[in-house]
């Protein structure tokens, strides 16, 4: 949400001098180094977090070129939607481990001078009875104002933010974010250029499965997965699937490739790559085939639960999710077979950055597409 003139956007002014805990990096969020001093606060500065089922993440960022450049940010793994597919409500120890997070990240934004933010929340929120209370104790302790978004407009976002992505030659993408409490499946075809700044993603359908995996997981025990339970996964998530696959499947998906953002599809990259550190200058934007994929996969299915938490691209937080991930992304694979699959670490924060700045005039003429 846009913030209010003289203070921290989404910031309840009369907090705005609360003191503030030490901020720390979580795991992973060496993904975008720092690359301007904590002093530098010229020209807009905007800041986009998302509070998902399974992490909160933060960057802060300005316009530049056609693009923008991260100053900052921010990820850890909070489990805020943990139990909740079976208890309906956020116990009290993912909603600390949220507020804990989530001032580290107003701290951030501080520190930053941020100038516009947006601040979302997704499934968790949507689908807990406390979901309301849980904002009230942010908005209370931290002055943040979260706003929890429908399926649509997340799908909406993935979308703009992944859409640079894209393959130029080909006719389009199936583009899929694995979640924690849901999973989105947006068929895009080619992206519209334009005249500045990243091009617009041309949405011609969607689906969100009320399915991710910390939901998929509970529900079938992620941390002893046989190959029958796996593949107990793949057909529920491809139930889920076929409405979708017949209105968008099948005849006219030959020039397409698919597209895929999540901890999942970024995990598998770097088991792939052989990373002995995670490094999203290596995996973002990579490609992989069919057969990498279902190598990588296989050696995931071998590994016993222990082995995981010691393979140095998963580690004990996803340990016990990431083949509730793999069979979501083998079941969006049945669905629309592709022989290349291009791995996107980027999603709902870059989707909102773009929006704000494309709103701002960021990039003067942005709003205007290219002439054909």
């Amino acid at each position: 949400m846009s913030g209010e003139a003289g203070g921290l956007p989404g910031l309840d002014p009369a907090l705005d001098r609360a003191p503030i805990a030490h901020a720390r990096w979580g795991r992973r969020s060496s993904e975008r180094p720092e690359t301007v001093s904590s002093g530098d606060r010229g020209g807009a500065t905007y800041a986009a977090l998302d509070l998902g089922t399974n992490n909160c993440r933060l960057l802060v960022a300005r316009p530049a070129g056609d693009g923008f450049r991260v100053i900052d940010a921010f990820s850890r793994i909070v489990r805020l939607g943990e139990g909740v597919s079976l208890s309906g409500r956020l116990s009290e120890a993912a909603m600390d481990r949220a507020v804990g997070a989530l001032a580290i990240c107003r701290a951030k934004m501080k520190n930053r001078g941020v100038t516009r933010a947006r601040l979302i929340a997704t499934e968790a929120c949507r689908a807990a009875g406390n979901g309301a209370e849980f904002h009230a104790r942010v908005a209370k302790e931290l002055g943040l104002v979260l706003e929890v978004i429908d399926r649509e407009t997340e799908a909406c976002l993935a979308a703009t933010g992944c859409t640079p992505l894209i393959d130029p030659k080909a006719d389009g993408a199936v583009l899929f974010d694995i979640g924690g409490g849901s999973s989105e499946v947006v068929r895009l075809d080619r992206s519209q250029t334009m005249r500045r700044g990243p091009p617009l993603p041309q949405i011609r359908g969607w689906i969100s499965l009320p399915t991710g995996v910390v939901t998929l997981a509970e529900r079938h025990d992620g941390i002893n997965v046989t190959r029958q339970s796996y593949e107990v996964m793949v057909a529920e998530v491809g139930a889920l699937l076929a409405p979708f696959v017949r209105a968008h499947g099948g005849e006219g998906l030959g020039g397409f490739h698919m597209l895929g953002t999540s901890g999942t599809v970024t995990t598998i990259a770097g088991v792939h790559l052989n990373l002995k550190r995670y490094d999203r200058s290596r995996v973002d934007g990579c490609w992989m085939s069919g057969a990498e994929i279902n190598a990588v996969v296989e050696r995931l299915l071998a590994m016993t639960y222990d082995e995981r938490v010691a393979s140095p691209c998963i580690g004990a937080e996803r340990a016990d999710l990431v083949l509730a991930g793999c069979a979501i992304l083998e079941a969006i694979r049945r669905a629309f077979p592709s022989p290349r699959l291009r791995v996107a670490d980027r999603g709902l924060r870059e989707g909102m950055l773009v929006q704000m700045m494309r709103e701002d005039g960021a990039w003067g003429g942005g709003n205007q597409a290219a002439a054909g």
